[in-house]
């Protein structure tokens, strides 16, 4: 079956890891942001990383974090990829990178079209862009269910891979791929029955409906 790549991101439990195994997604977010309802400690990481095996890609997600505790994330839970989601710039990017010989992906917040621009700034520094709805000042950097306008991406050739975040749910997910052709696409609240609780039977439908 064919559809893009599809990524379960704020997975916290064994229950929601299976469900996004069974339903064929290609990736997991393991959030590293104490913040956030989906954040884990590495113990508890690694435990899941554990229990993953290579059955499913593991991304790691950090807003602003040391370069340090990053390195510490990527040892406890065998990490597979590096998200950005803060503010970092393209030198920070690259220095990851290189350091740790993992892709990076980053998240770029998006409300207009001149927000697209930014990707090209990455350009050499980042493996692959994830555009995301812009948050309101102060609150997370994602995680919220907002959307932004997807027409902004219809007929988008940009020069690095990418994929489209933001406001996803089983609901909606096969519209936002017609729309724009995201060759990924990435979930987290929209398949959530409350802030950082999944729901293993809306990752089924998640995963299905964005292979329509």
């Amino acid at each position: 079956m064919s559809g893009p790549a599809i990524k379960i991101c704020g997975i916290t439990t064994a229950a929601a890891l299976d469900a996004a195994i069974a339903a064929r997604a290609d990736h997991v977010g393991f959030v590293f942001y104490p913040p956030s309802p989906r954040h884990l400690a590495l113990r508890d990481a690694a435990a899941l990383a554990k229990r993953a095996r290579d059955r499913i890609g593991k991304v790691g997600l950090f807003v602003d974090a040391d370069e340090g505790m990053i390195g510490e994330a990527v040892a406890a839970a065998g990490l597979d990829a590096i998200q950005l989601h803060g503010r970092e710039t393209p030198v920070q990017a690259a220095r990851l990178r290189a350091r740790l010989g993992l892709p990076v992906w980053k998240a770029l917040p998006v409300a207009t079209r001149d927000d697209l621009r930014g990707m090209a700034d990455y350009s050499g520094a980042a493996d692959l862009i994830l555009f995301d709805a812009k948050t309101p000042k102060g609150a997370l950097p994602g995680g919220m269910g907002l959307a932004f306008d997807w027409t902004l991406l219809s007929g988008y050739r940009g020069g690095l891979p990418w994929g489209l975040a933001g406001g996803l749910s089983p609901e909606n997910v096969a519209e936002a791929v017609r729309v724009t052709g995201a060759p990924l696409v990435d979930t987290s609240s929209g398949v959530e029955s409350a802030p950082g609780v999944k729901d293993v039977d809306k990752i089924a439908a998640f995963c299905k409906a964005a292979r329509r």
